[in-house]
């Protein structure tokens, strides 16, 4: 991501396909099957994309971490690479790489993990930020146990800051909302009947907006000005104590913004604002931080409505609710930036380093220990790999768990609703 590229403004797709002509993405575009490329170089958004930016094969990854990552791995790195390369050098301030990847499936999970690992060894010195979309425990991938464990170790190894996102953390942000149509009709998502799973298609559009809506705010400041102007160097240093604790827990208030939600009197004050956003509803993967030991935190507030003593207070208020570590009472960071979100006067994004991020990998083991003891579907990565894998990323999750639960310590504070 380059520092200096500051779009003028962020635009819906309602209203500013013609505003973003002169726009071109920043990014390289990887997939094993050409269809969602395809699709996104026809669409609304085909001015931002540029065939020259993708890599795309045909069959796919067969939804087997090995198949991507110890063959598509060595076919395309070199490519993949090369693209880069030539986007890297388009920017006057290289800062972080983002990589967005889902762990359920080959290609997101296999080839994922080889293009971290390729950019830590190619790009040392930048920033490596990974927002993984973990496999629900209804994935209809009946691999993805293998797949997400097999990833993960790769995160631990390769990534500098990771912010997982889990599909039922999403589904019940928007199962929550007391306005469910925003924006366009396309981004009403129906709530699904008990025990049944969001329908596909353009159920998942709010899904999608809830984690591009995360990327807007985590990258505000470096795009727009502020008061206090947070970079991602400075916030990986602030919320990473110790190298493999870099999965932080995310949650926003509000998570999505419509004009349905510009009437000032639903409109939520900054108290307001700071009251949601620690809340276990609103995490983006499931899970109480407030039940549980926070190492270090950041709050980055958008909007020019308020300043920071008013942050600050909020902060301090918010202490009573949150545990933080003995070594780390004032484990807290503050950003401002001036500029709103598109429909929304303010907003407010929580970064936290916290140990209830054991819980998803604590269900992740749970899941593969559940396959794994049978060794269906084993001989599939059999052919591509070491099984001897299995082992090895089985050990990286269990001392993950281990080392986060060192840091919560003997007494719980109470939950909150």
């Amino acid at each position: 991501m380059d520092t200096r590229f500051k779009p003028p403004r962020e635009l819906p797709v309602s209203d500013g396909i013609s505003k973003i002509k002169d726009l071109e993405a920043r990014a390289v575009l990887v997939d094993m099957e050409e269809g969602v490329v395809n699709q996104l170089l026809k669409g609304p958004l085909s001015n931002l994309f540029k065939s020259r930016q993708c890599i795309t094969g045909i069959s796919g990854s067969g939804n087997n971490w090995a198949h991507g990552h110890d063959v598509y791995g060595p076919q395309y790195g070199e490519a993949i690479l090369e693209k880069i390369q030539s986007e890297a050098e388009k920017c006057e301030s290289l800062q972080s790489f983002n990589i967005l990847h889902s762990l359920g499936g080959g290609t997101g999970s296999g080839l994922g993990s080889y293009i971290m690992e390729a950019l830590h060894d190619n790009y040392s010195g930048v920033l490596r930020i990974s927002v993984p979309v973990f496999p629900s425990k209804d994935d209809d991938v009946v691999t993805s146990p293998y797949n997400s464990m097999l990833a993960v170790k790769s995160l631990v190894d390769h990534a500098d800051c990771v912010l997982p996102i889990e599909n039922e953390a999403l589904c019940e942000i928007l199962d929550k909302m007391e306005v469910r149509k925003l924006r366009s009709p396309t981004l009403y998502v129906p709530k699904p009947s008990k025990g049944k799973k969001h329908p596909s298609g353009k159920g998942f559009d709010a899904m999608n907006e809830i984690v591009a809506n995360l990327l807007l705010h985590l990258t505000s400041s470096v795009r727009f000005d502020g008061s206090l102007n947070v970079d991602l160097n400075e916030l990986t240093t602030n919320l990473v104590p110790f190298p493999k604790l870099h999965f932080l827990m995310s949650s926003m208030s509000p998570a999505l913004h419509g004009p349905s939600h510009e009437n000032a009197a639903q409109l939520p004050t900054v108290n307001q604002l700071f009251t949601d956003v620690i809340l276990h509803k609103n995490q983006l993967v499931k899970g109480n931080p407030l039940a549980c030991t926070y190492l270090a935190s950041a709050f980055l507030f958008r909007g020019s409505q308020s300043n920071v003593s008013d942050l600050s207070a909020n902060i301090c208020h918010l202490r009573q609710r949150m545990k933080m570590v003995h070594w780390n009472p004032e484990g807290f960071k503050i950003g401002h930036c001036f500029r709103p979100p598109l429909h929304a006067p303010q907003a407010l994004l929580c970064l936290a380093n916290n140990t209830c991020i054991r819980n998803p990998f604590k269900r992740m083991k749970k899941r593969f220990e559940k396959l794994f003891k049978k060794r269906v579907y084993v001989h599939h990565y059999a052919e591509y790999m070491d099984l001897g894998t299995f082992a090895l990323a089985l050990d990286s999750l269990e001392d993950l768990i281990e080392h986060y639960g060192e840091h919560e310590g003997p007494l719980m504070l109470r939950q909150f609703a």
